[in-house]
């Protein structure tokens, strides 16, 4: 199937999961010649300092039997050489250790702890280390301090371990330079006595240590993260770097749903301030160059800070930050490898204000920058880059936009939000402008440019553009000549030889009518379930490659997708990676409704999006051809079953609440498959209780109502209730369990909880049998005769504690009659069911409606 992405939100604090992997120059910009243009002043000179601090020769102890209690995480120094980083603004940042240490840290639940185990073996970290690196931004130094005694060979231990200390220094850099630029003076000097201090909540320790057993690993606490401790690894497999997570979470003690709800206003929010508006004005020269002026509007939702970051793509070169049109310094720091905005090509930029923020406070930001953001793929296509990072920004919390574009004649350029007015030739010769608005408040924004030819359609007042070049990229498959050619019964004047057949390349701009259709088809069966769509347009752009994107109002597809069936059949496609293909543009168009409408509140949620738009594209799929829908639900299980190289299944890279952490070097492709493939089939299962419980209540169900109701109402509330909004896994679960008839649960206790615990925040997926099965007929002069009929559910290949409800039917006459759904908790359950009369036979979830494995 081809990739169908969606962004992913970067934390508050990217040190979090982060490894260094190199340091753009920091506090540069370019000319327009191209020249470095160094920005001086007192952020420039204290971040210099704090990514290239040395050991201090004076400061080096023996120290034994000393500790550091960081939560729930213990380091203890047991006994060796530690020598302390030299001072910064006064203070001591970090320190270098030689010896025998020790962590200790216990995750706090199932989930963390299963992730643990998965990348040590070992639910508790219980590691020896032999040296490790400390950098802290709180009185660390002076905690030791009773700890320590002189070290007899302070000169030899510092020129060994001085070069590791200085390449460590810029792991931490742009963190302590959040806490530090606190310190700053409002003025160019920084000599000049500090103006501001340290928050005394603001406390940051990462310990980067070499492991006896477990080799080089990050601990990580941090008050101001929305999840405050974490632990992980960098690993290489096959050239190819990643963070394994261990284990990350938060430290409060509150119920689970609360803290989700906590994490996800602080992801959304994007900290202490709220941008409510962007202008942005850019100028592109294909094939290549973007050049821009970003304007921001922020609201200070609380003050103090000196320091925020943004994201940008690494490849736009920062030249001046402007805040109410006064210049302010930035560093424009490269993406620390191991972090999710690494794997996205993005930068931050940290923008130092001359004073702390003020609660409340409005400013204008202006970024000036530019660079080779974009790239020719060929045939008329380009490739805009870290599409998101285009513009500073924040991750996806919610803003309004106006756009201007100035590009060459030739091209065309779609963007996100509403078409204002198309210029054509300006002043500039051979040049044109289009400008775009946005309908609402929107989570990001985007553009796409090609030579593109434009095919419109209606999905009744939507207007469907859509955008395809002429050819395909370059080092797109070839489709071999023969697969070209009609096959007649035989030759002759009027059935020619296939060597008269000229091969015909496949042509996007051709087919962008078969998309068009899918495209309005899509929107007409999503509006009729799950509510009006949300803007007035939708435009669809070709894009090269194999993924795919969704933006409000506009999708980036795949020039696979427009593909016609017979050229997908001479690529030989398997036919379910084929049906995968053919819902691309549904579930494109379904994040309009769930990802850009509603958007997910933090990493943990995400899957929301993601599972939600498939689930849609294969109900559309399920309306036209039933069989497909099944084969494509089943290879996503035999997906989810498949074993890596250690043996080991996908299945087991985790639950799809750890969202970006699923992908690791132990399973590379660990978030497609179980946050779209598990978390398709969560809805799935949804769908198919709440359609089985009102089949079993339908006395009250309107005639002619889908049993499909109870799930497409909770749809529609989950659109009505948190349009605009993020909504968290916890919330999505209490939306659909209103809707659940009374007494449906384990217990006969209206209730998801054992849902939400077991499957969305599980992994397992259960071998379900029937055993020891009986029938009692049952006569009675008042009623009509019936069947008792009595068994024991199995499951297997699982825990003992795992809830499923299986549905049980009874064949009567060559039909399957549903008896009611046996919530079988454990191993074993004994259910007792009333039939039709003469009911010899019984069959547990005949349409797989259950995520369970193949019998």
């Amino acid at each position: 199937m081809p990739k169908v992405t969606h962004r992913v939100r970067g934390f508050r604090f990217l040190a979090c999961f982060a490894v260094a992997c190199g340091v753009q120059v920091a506090g540069q910009a370019r000319n327009d010649a191209g020249t470095p243009r160094v920005q001086t002043g007192p952020t420039e000179t204290l971040y210099q300092q704090l990514r290239t601090v040395g050991l201090d020769r004076s400061r080096v102890y023996r120290v034994r039997d000393a500790s550091l209690d960081r939560a729930s995480s213990h380091i203890s120094l047991i006994d060796g050489t530690i020598a302390f980083t030299e001072d910064v603004l006064g203070r001591v940042t970090g320190a270098f250790f030689e010896g025998d240490g020790e962590v200790l840290l216990i995750p706090p639940n199932q989930i963390e702890r299963a992730s643990m185990t998965r990348f040590t073996g070992a639910a508790i970290l219980e590691e020896k280390f032999v040296t490790a690196y400390l950098r802290f931004n709180d009185d660390t130094f002076k905690e030791l301090a009773p700890f320590l005694r002189p070290s007899e060979n302070p000169e030899e231990f510092v020129a060994k371990w001085n070069d590791s200390a200085r390449n460590f220094a810029e792991l931490d850099s742009l963190r302590l330079l959040v806490s530090f630029s606190r310190l700053l003076p409002g003025s160019n000097a920084l000599t000049a006595p500090p103006t501001g201090s340290i928050d005394s909540g603001d406390r940051m320790l990462h310990l980067r240590a070499q492991g006896r057993k477990l080799g080089s690993f990050d601990l990580f606490f941090d008050s101001e993260a929305a999840e405050q401790i974490s632990v992980g690894q960098l690993r290489s497999v096959d050239g190819v770097n990643y963070y394994n997570v261990w284990t990350s979470f938060t430290l409060t003690k509150k119920p689970e749903s609360e803290v989700a709800t906590e994490i996800a206003g602080e992801e959304d929010s994007g900290g202490e301030i709220d941008i409510s508006n962007y202008k942005i004005d850019a100028i592109v020269h294909p094939p290549t160059q973007l050049d821009a002026e970003a304007w921001l509007t922020i609201l200070v939702r609380r003050g103090g800070e000196r320091t925020v970051l943004f994201e940008l793509s690494r490849y736009l070169n920062v030249r001046q930050v402007n805040m109410d049109g006064h210049p302010v310094e930035f560093i424009h720091n490269q993406a620390l490898e191991g972090t999710r905005l690494a794997r996205r090509g993005n930068d931050l930029v940290a923008v130092v204000f001359p004073e702390p923020l003020r609660t409340g406070q409005q400013i204008e930001l202006h970024f000036s920058y530019g660079g080779p953001v974009l790239s020719d793929a060929g045939g008329g296509l380009l490739y805009v880059g870290a599409r998101g990072t285009w513009y500073p920004n924040l991750g996806l919390a919610k803003a309004s936009f106006s756009l201007e574009f100035k590009y060459p004649t030739g091209w065309t350029l779609v963007a996100t939000g509403k078409r204002r007015d198309e210029s054509g030739q300006t002043s500039a010769a051979n040049t044109q402008v289009s400008r775009w608005v946005s309908e609402r408040p929107i989570p990001l924004a985007g553009f796409n440019l090609g030579k593109y030819a434009r095919v419109s359609k209606h999905a009744g007042p939507v207007a469907v553009d859509v955008y395809a070049a002429s050819g395909m990229e370059r080092g797109f498959p070839q489709i071999p000549p023969e697969e070209h050619l009609p096959q007649p019964p035989f030759f002759s004047r009027d059935n020619p030889s296939p060597a008269q057949f000229a091969p015909l390349p496949p042509s996007p701009a051709g087919n962008a009518q078969l998309v068009a259709d899918d495209a309005v088809r899509a929107i007409t069966f999503f509006t009729r379930r799950f509510g009006p769509y949300p803007y007035d347009e939708l435009a669809v752009t070709q894009m090269p490659g194999l993924m795919s994107q969704g933006w409000p109002g506009l999708i980036f597809l795949s020039s696979f997708s427009f593909l016609s069936r017979e050229q997908k059949l001479a690529l030989h496609m398997p036919p379910v990676e084929e049906t995968n293909s053919d819902c691309v543009i549904a579930h494109e168009t379904a994040h309009q409704w769930w990802g850009d409408l509603v958007t997910w509140s933090g990493y943990r949620d995400q899957w929301i999006a993601e599972g939600l738009a498939t689930y849609s594209s294969l109900l559309l799929l399920e309306s036209q051809d039933p069989s497909s829908f099944r084969a494509v639900m089943a290879s996503y299980r035999d997906d989810l079953l498949q074993k890596n190289k250690d043996g080991v299944s996908l299945m087991d890279a985790g639950p799809v609440t750890l969202g970006g952490r699923l992908s690791s070097s132990q399973f590379p492709d660990g978030y497609e498959t179980i946050a779209y493939q598990r978390g398709t089939w969560l809805f799935h299962m949804l769908r198919t209780m709440m359609r089985d419980a009102e089949q079993k209540n339908s006395r009250g169900r309107p005639i002619g109502s889908s049993p499909d109701e109870p799930f497409l109402r909770a749809l529609r509330t989950l659109r009505e209730r948190y349009q605009g909004r993020p909504i968290t896994t916890h919330e999505l679960i209490r939306i659909f369990e209103e809707e659940l008839p009374p007494g449906f649960g384990p217990g006969g206790r209206k209730s998801l909880d054992w849902f939400y615990e077991d499957w969305v925040n599980g992994t397992e997926i259960p071998a379900i049998e029937l055993h020891s099965v009986k029938y009692v007929d049952k006569l009675a002069a008042t009623k009509s005769a019936s069947t008792l009929v009595s068994g024991i559910i199995k499951q297997k290949d699982v825990e003992d504690t795992l809830i499923t409800s299986v549905p049980v039917y009874a064949v009567v006459g060559g039909k399957n009659i549903l008896l009611g759904r046996v919530f079988a908790d454990g191993l074993e359950t004994q259910f007792h069911l009333t039939a039709p009369a003469g009911t010899r036979k019984v069959v547990l979830d005949p349409y797989q409606t259950v995520l369970s494995r193949a019998r």
